[in-house]
């Protein structure tokens, strides 16, 4: 059995679409463990708030075929794989981690990823929801705990106005539960 954690992100009829991806992937894997759900300004583009949080899964599948899978959630919530790179999105999951996975992956169509994403050092929407549910655990090249990083990172973005990227809970339901930690 592997861990894998995924990013989930949508600015589009948000409560929608997170709530479809959680219940594709608790049909899936089963019991989740899930971050609070961040709400963000757009990073890239201008555009709509995103809603963000981290799920963490145990899976049987390979790398490859979780990504197909994640892939095919994607699509089945209107994802339009057509958009530009930085553009509003239905639905946006990526793998974060894959147990200790280091290093690109690729499937026969070309596509796929590199791990650990580089998305876990640089983006706050992203380290602070896994530093929330997975605060022990460490990052598969640096071997730092994700609450060392995320309090390094949160540090250095109040001290520095250019990388502050804004960042707050938001309340969430889902299938009748408040997705809220802190």
């Amino acid at each position: 059995m592997s861990q894998a954690f995924l990013s989930i992100g949508s600015n589009i009829e948000r409560q929608r679409y997170i709530s479809a991806c959680l219940d594709a992937l608790q049909l899936q894997f089963g019991e989740l463990l899930i971050s609070s759900v961040y709400e963000s300004e757009a990073v890239g583009f201008d555009g709509d708030p995103f809603y963000n949080l981290v799920v963490g899964i145990e899976t049987e599948l390979a790398l490859p075929q979780l990504f197909s899978l994640l892939r095919r959630i994607e699509h089945d919530n209107d994802r339009c794989r057509n958009a530009i790179k930085f553009s509003a999105r239905t639905l946006d999951i990526d793998i974060l981690i894959y147990d200790d996975f280091v290093g690109e992956f690729r499937l026969e169509d070309g596509s796929g990823g590199e791990l650990p994403r580089d998305e876990i050092l640089t983006n706050a929407f992203v380290l602070q929801p896994l530093a929330e549910i997975a605060p022990e655990y460490l990052h598969p090249v640096s071997q730092r705990s994700y609450s060392d990083i995320w309090q390094d990172y949160d540090s250095r973005r109040q001290q520095d106005a250019k990388k502050r990227q804004r960042l707050w809970t938001v309340p969430f339901e889902w299938q009748g539960q408040q997705l809220q930690r802190n």
